[in-house]
C-alpha cells in the first residue's frame, strides 16, 4: 500500500524505534512507516489502519510493538479473536501487563463477559498503573451490563477516582460510564448530574456527554444545512407567490382595459 512521502518513520515513539533497531535499517524504516500509518488512520479509517498493520506484521512479526499495533488495528475493526491473539503474543514478548484491560475487553467482544470479570479479579490488575486500573474497572462494569447486572455495574464504577474532583485523562470516560449505567437503571436524575460532570471533565470531546445531557434536558438540535435548505425553500415559495400575485394583477389590469375599450 502507498505511504505518503512526508511519512519518514521518525514519527513513531522512541521506545518503538528502539525495538526496531534489532532489524536491518531499511527493513526497520519500512516497518516504522507502516506503523505510523496505523497510528494515523486507526480512528478515522480503521480498515486502512488494519491493512497497514498486516504489512508491518508480515515484515516484523517478532517485534512486540508490531504485534501490539496489529492487535489494536484488529480491535478497532471488531476482529476480537485476532486482536486477542496479537495482544497475547505482545504480552509474551514483553512480560508487561499493560494490555490486560483491552484483552479483557476482547473477551467481552467475543461474548465472554464472565471471562472478562475473571480477568478483572486477577493478580495482574494489581500491577497496572492507575490509568490501567480505571480502564479495567470500566471493562468490568461493561461486562456486568452485558450480563444485565445493572446495579452491579453501578457499584463497580463507584470508586475514589469517580468521587475525586481532580480531572485526569480517564475522568470524563469514567463519569460518562457511570451516568450511562444510572440512566440504564432508570435513575434519570442522577444520570443527568453525572453527564453534566462528564461534560466538565471532557476537555477534548472524547465523549458525547454534552449531547446526552442536552437530550435529557429536551433540547433538540437542528442541522444547519437543513435549516438553510428550509430557509431557501421558504424564500423560493415566497418569491413564487409574489410572482403569481403580480401575474394576477396584470391580468386584472388587462381585463379592465378591455372593458373600457368596449365602452
Amino acid at each position: 500500500m502507498p505511504i505518503p512521502e512526508d511519512v519518514t518513520g521518525e514519527e513513531i515513539d522512541k521506545d518503538v524505534r528502539q525495538e526496531l533497531q534489532s532489524l536491518p535499517k531499511t527493513l526497520a524504516d519500512d516497518v516504522a512507516r507502516n506503523l505510523v500509518m496505523v497510528a494515523r488512520l486507526i480512528d478515522e479509517d480503521p480498515e486502512g489502519a488494519y491493512a497497514y498493520s498486516k504489512i508491518a506484521l508480515r515484515l516484523a512479526s517478532r517485534v512486540a510493538a508490531v504485534r501490539e499495533a496489529a492487535g489494536f488495528a484488529a480491535y478497532a475493526n471488531q476482529k476480537y479473536s485476532e486482536a486477542l491473539a496479537e495482544f497475547r503474543a505482545a504480552r509474551r514478548m514483553t512480560g508487561s501487563v499493560e494490555l490486560w484491560p483491552v484483552m479483557a475487553d476482547c473477551e467481552r467482544g467475543l461474548g465472554r463477559p464472565e471471562k472478562a470479570l475473571d480477568m478483572a479479579g486477577a493478580p495482574e490488575v494489581n500491577k497496572l498503573d492507575k490509568a490501567g486500573q480505571v480502564e479495567m474497572r470500566l471493562v468490568a462494569a461493561g461486562a456486568r451490563r452485558d450480563m444485565d447486572q445493572l446495579d452491579a455495574a453501578i457499584v463497580t464504577l463507584q470508586s475514589p477516582e469517580l468521587a475525586s474532583n481532580s480531572v485526569q485523562p480517564w475522568t470524563a470516560r469514567l463519569r460518562y460510564a457511570y451516568a450511562d449505567a444510572l440512566l440504564a437503571a432508570g435513575r434519570e436524575g442522577e444520570a443527568r448530574e453525572w453527564f453534566a460532570k462528564a461534560v466538565e471533565a471532557d476537555r477534548d470531546g472524547s465523549t458525547d456527554a454534552s449531547d446526552r445531557l442536552a437530550e435529557l434536558d429536551g433540547v433538540e438540535f437542528v442541522d444547519a444545512l437543513t435549516e438553510d435548505e428550509s430557509a431557501a425553500t421558504g424564500a423560493e415559495a415566497e418569491a413564487e407567490a409574489e410572482e403569481q400575485d403580480a401575474d394576477e394583477a396584470d391580468d386584472r389590469t388587462g381585463d379592465d382595459r378591455e372593458g373600457r375599450d368596449e365602452d
